[in-house]
């Protein structure tokens, strides 16, 4: 059993921004931290005041955290980044809105004293005195404090204060990690009700000192308990008055809270069995729980119960089977061949994950040149003449201003181009789509091809996979391609123009070329001849994609097995810490792939690899601080060689967004490691001391926690079954009462009896099957030991400020 939480996040726009550069405008993106640690950078949007993301993250993390905060940062290329504004969530905050926050939000000021992080170990004891009682407090270590000077550390101490009395620690240099070992003492007055405040400072020489976080105890409580230690989360001080809210602009967010005790898998086998039994069974069984889940789902949640239900039947090997089942019930309820597929039916919301769970890397195959060469020609490209600007074109080459005949015809050949090169990159990618998308595509033609047989509807099977592919798939991919991961930057204006029309001409590719999708917009008429020959590659291509026999389709499927893709490869510069200084330039840039067994490395990605860490000898990949080797995007994989001897090594990445991607892949290929740790060094081992705490034993066990389940969800992420299922549960507890609703109507009418008749019988009607388990799964839970949220035994002695 495990409690797991997750934050699904979708920064949609912000709006009415101020101008932090010259000329009026702004470049913003945003950051997004999880208890101040960086988890997500977004995209840039250039020269705005009004930008807008789209960007949708999920993210796994212990059920501890306190706070997501969303800062807006104006990109500068030649000074430090300016900080906008942020908006900050607690924990509390989004439990209170079960099903999301979403709406605009005011950018709030960004105040120093607020900023604070980490944690401080005391222990405090009331003692007895020689005439009264006294209070001792012993300052023992701090963790993760936040780095307030250039070097990227602070130079803490700790000034405790008590009924009028200060006191305060040594100063230690250079860490967000020191370790005290201080003891004060104060004379205590019985009934007094003055709280002990417990603050750390950075010192500086020349300014005034930094705050980096406070705690207030309650002394009367102590009384109580005379004695407690732990680890206590520093506070920020929010005693000062913030501006006017508004004044910094919104931000429009949704976030949503998902907490979720999953039970052993045991407990979800009589659920999974029962609708995998529904799959296999096909229309040809009762057909009831499939297409009742579909219409006790609101639209809302629909894309996410189609998304559980689609990853939990891909675990059992049953995709194709649901998918098919899925257009069967359509299919039944369509009269018109022109509405197939058209609605955001459960079908279509299944599809769409499937396509994005087992076509990416595909999708990436396929489209991944033809974004790149957008990108980087950058080239003024316009067919509507009414929005045609001659004066943003440029000179031709006789270096004379270009009339608006010659803008369209150039832009005109730019598309064609573009989309005569991923027609043929389509065409030649028959044997490229998985085996499993292939098979899925074969039988929803066979099966639309059965619905509408006659010759007046030949062209329905075709446009019934292109209005997955092409309309639902690779047509969005190509508007937005940063959302589909294909590039790392949203696109600019112009380029984004260029993508738009030619997701329009895929568009009309896709919908076989009918005359209602060219008299939408005649200005698309000088694509007309490739848009033509496109229709003929894309039958052409959809036939052969469908015409694979089932013993093919699995000798493919097993060869492809034999070549597991890398969970995740690219460029990183690796380093081995020598002598005492940092070294930008012992950093040297290899090519990195991790699979399943190994992370390995290659001086670039064709050249024959050689393994560096075997993946079942990690024991932990971690940050570096920053200030160990002068950059904020440095990790550690600590690892044991073959003679079991401890080892690191650290990898740089090139931004925030690279450096959580590699530390989410290597935390989930070896969550299941033995022997992971539960602490380690954010510094490095230099000359005779840790860089972090200044501690001289090299064997020391860490001075900070590891983060192994803090991770960001990813399309080609490992499938986990128990939790699908539970979330399938979870939704299905929601619509129960409409469940129980609708067995009643059925009973009335088929004269069935009741969920159960006895102890140990079972119903043969799926439905009532199907309420027995969401009561059975139910008391299960009830059973569990009580998931309250770990706070430690001394959270009720710190008052919240």
């Amino acid at each position: 059993m495990a409690k797991r939480s997750s934050l699904s996040i979708r920064i949609v726009e912000g709006k009415n921004l101020p101008a932090k550069d010259i000329t009026g405008s702004s470049d913003p993106y945003c950051i997004v931290k999880v208890d101040n640690e960086p988890i997500i950078r977004t995209a840039t949007v250039w020269k705005t005041l009004c930008p807008f993301w789209g960007e949708e993250y999920q993210v796994h993390l212990p059920p501890t955290f306190h706070a997501v905060a969303f800062y807006v940062m104006d990109e500068d290329a030649l000074s430090r980044d300016d900080v906008i504004g942020k908006v900050c969530l607690t924990r509390d905050t989004l439990a209170a809105h079960p099903k999301g926050f979403s709406g605009w939000a005011h950018l709030t000021e960004v105040d120093p004293d607020e900023e604070v992080q980490g944690e401080i170990h005391l222990r405090l004891e009331v003692v007895p005195g020689p005439r009264a009682r006294r209070l001792r407090c012993s300052v023992l270590e701090a963790r993760d404090l936040a780095p307030k000077d250039r070097n990227g550390a602070s130079d803490p101490f700790v000034r405790v204060r008590y009924n009028g009395q200060t006191q305060e620690t040594s100063i230690v240099k250079k860490s967000c990690y020191p370790r005290w070992n201080e003891t004060f003492e104060f004379e205590l007055e019985e009934g007094a009700t003055e709280p002990l405040c417990v603050a750390a400072w950075d010192w500086d020489l020349v300014s005034r000192n930094d705050f980096l976080g406070k705690v207030i105890f309650n002394v009367q409580r102590l009384w109580a308990t005379q004695q407690e230690e732990g680890w206590f989360r520093l506070q920020p001080d929010q005693s000062k008055s913030r501006r006017g809210e508004g004044s910094l602009g919104s931000l429009q967010l949704e976030v949503r809270l998902r907490d979720e005790t999953v039970l052993p898998s045991g407990c979800y086998q009589p659920l999974v069995r029962l609708l995998c039994c529904e799959v296999k069974l096909g229309t040809q069984g009762p057909g009831q729980l499939i297409p009742l889940i579909e219409e006790t789902t609101s639209t809302e949640c629909r894309q996410d119960v189609a998304t559980n239900l689609l990853k939990l039947f891909l675990g059992q090997g049953l995709a194709k089977d649901f998918l098919d089942l899925l257009f069967q019930l359509e299919l039944g309820r369509t009269s018109e061949a022109n509405t197939l597929f058209r609605s955001n039916s459960l079908a279509s919301k299944s599809m769409e994950s499937f396509l994005k769970v087992a076509g990416m890397r595909y999708l990436h195959g396929v489209l991944g040149p033809i974004i790149d060469r957008v990108f980087e020609e950058k080239k003024y490209v316009e067919l509507d003449p009414s929005k045609v600007e001659v004066k943003d074109v440029g000179c031709s080459g006789l270096h004379r201003p270009q009339t608006e005949a010659e803008v369209l015809e150039q832009s005109a050949q730019t598309l064609r181009t573009h989309l005569g090169a991923l027609l043929s990159a389509l065409s030649r990618s028959v044997r490229a789509c998985p085996a499993v998308v292939r098979a899925t595509f074969r039988q929803l033609f066979r099966r639309v091809r059965e619905r509408f047989p006659s010759a007046q509807h030949e062209n329905v099977p075709f446009i019934a996979v292109t209005s997955f592919l092409c309309l639902r798939f690779f047509s969005p991919a190509i508007m937005a391609p940063k959302l589909f991961h294909l590039r790392e930057r949203h696109a600019d204006a112009r380029t984004s123009r260029t993508l738009l029309l030619l997701a329009k001409a895929v568009q009309n590719v896709g919908n076989m070329d009918t005359p209602a999708s060219r008299a939408k917009e005649a200005w698309m008429e000088p694509l007309q001849p490739t848009v033509r020959q496109g229709v003929a590659q894309l039958k052409d291509f959809i036939t052969k994609l469908v015409d694979i026999e089932e013993k093919e389709e699995l000798d493919l499927q097993r060869a492809l097995s034999l070549q597991a893709p890398p969970v995740k490869e690219g460029p990183l510069f690796i380093h081995r810490t020598k002598g005492k200084g940092h070294l930008m330039s012992s950093f040297k840039k290899l090519h990195f792939s991790l699979t399943t067994e190994a992370l390995s490395f290659a001086k670039t990605p064709s050249s024959k690899k050689s393994a560096l860490v075997k993946l079942a000898n990690i024991r932990a990949a971690e940050k570096v601080e920053e200030k160990s080797f002068g950059s904020s995007h440095v990790m550690q994989v600590i690892y044991e060689d073959d003679a079991g001897t401890p080892q690191t090594v650290y990898l740089q990445c090139k931004c925030v967004n690279e450096l959580n991607q590699w530390l989410s892949a290597l935390r989930k290929v070896s969550i299941n490691n033995p022997g992971l740790l539960g602490s380690y060094h954010p510094g490095v081992f230099r000359g005779d001391k840790w860089s972090c705490c200044h501690q001289k034993d090299k064997s020391d066990l860490g001075c900070d926690k590891t983060r192994s389940r803090v991770t960001l969800q990813e399309w080609n992420d490992p499938l986990d079954h128990d939790l699908e299922a539970q979330l399938i549960y979870r939704h299905l507890l929601g619509v129960e009462a409409a469940l129980r609703e609708k067995h009643r109507e059925l009973s009335a009418a088929t004269g069935a009896g009741s969920v159960r008749t006895g102890p140990g019988e079972a119903s043969e009607d799926p439905l009532a099957q199907l309420l027995q388990v969401l009561q059975d799964l139910q008391e299960a839970h009830s059973s569990s030991p009580a998931g309250s949220r770990p706070s430690g035994p001394n959270r009720p002695l710190a008052l919240q400020t």
